[in-house]
């Protein structure tokens, strides 16, 4: 397969990473056992319903251990899969097989499970003007994993890290004495085509960041009749994002009220593994 330059600058030193936590010296198991030189086949079988993701990824630790695997596909990212499904065949070198096992499921499992999950909650939001957001709050090397099987599921991404955007939170206006305070010192130092997002807990931070004139307001952890109050103030005057305990279950009570985003940390810190196996190996 072939990969562009942007995935293989990202992707595989991570994918590397993971390889060498999980192999210190050799799989002793593994090379024990089976002959060296010897090819195998193994089925990808799917135990549970959900969405796939990360086939690229899961494909891309054997090419990593051996530059002659390959894999044969009966579905793609994004495609719904049910328990029992071959959702393919991966072929290499059979040592390769056996101890890229687990890396390769750890990754397709983690990346399915939140793309299944990013699908159900974004059901919620269909025909709304709402859009369903990520957030930063992922596993520790597992960003560009993780918010790209967001997007898989119909999710869209927040900034990637904290070089991607301003984002004022409540220690930041703390620290610089007020929200007009610290929106003034982001418009001074950031170049003038970022924009601003700020974080409101009430109504009262909420008039401070629109005289400020934020560009983006984020209203936290705020109920629901508080939030739709906020809205109405807001008028246009700034794009509209709520957060904090967004589940699934209250998006579509939040879509009533007419936000432009809804940010979901569950989407990647409490989605699920989707349940998934290598069965079947055979010696070619």
């Amino acid at each position: 397969m072939n990969y562009s330059i942007t995935q293989k600058l990202n992707m595989d030193k991570l994918i590397l990473l993971a390889l060498r936590e999980d192999i210190t010296s050799e799989d002793i198991t593994t090379n024990a056992i089976i002959p060296e030189g010897s090819r195998g086949q193994v089925e990808l079988i799917c135990k549970e319903n959900g969405m796939i993701a990360g086939l690229n990824v899961f494909q891309r630790v054997f090419e990593l251990l051996d530059d002659t695997a390959e894999m044969k596909r009966n579905f793609e990212d994004g495609e719904m899969v049910k328990a029992n499904d071959r959702i393919g065949v991966i072929s290499a070198d059979t040592r390769t097989l056996l101890t890229g096992e687990r890396t390769a499921l750890n990754y397709l499992q983690r990346m399915s499970g939140i793309a299944t999950y990013t699908q159900k909650a974004a059901k919620q939001l269909v025909g709304k003007k709402t859009k369903l957001l990520d957030t930063r709050k992922t596993t520790p090397n597992m960003r560009i994993f993780e918010k790209y099987a967001v997007k898989v599921g119909g999710g869209y991404n927040h900034r990637y890290n904290l070089s991607d955007g301003i984002l004022i939170k409540d220690n930041h206006i703390n620290a610089a004495g007020g929200i007009k305070e610290a929106i003034a010192a982001a418009k001074e130092y950031a170049p003038f085509v970022r924009k601003i997002e700020v974080e409101v807990e009430n109504l009262e931070m909420l008039a401070e960041a629109l005289e400020a004139k934020a560009d983006i307001i984020m209203l936290d952890n705020m109920d629901t009749a508080t939030m739709k109050k906020a809205v109405a103030i807001i008028d246009g005057r700034a794009v509209t994002e709520c957060s904090g305990n967004m589940t699934a279950e209250r998006l579509q009570e939040i879509a009533k009220i007419g936000v432009d985003f809804v940010s979901c940390g569950a989407l990647t810190h409490s989605a699920p593994i989707l349940d998934l196996s290598m069965k079947n190996l055979q010696i070619l």
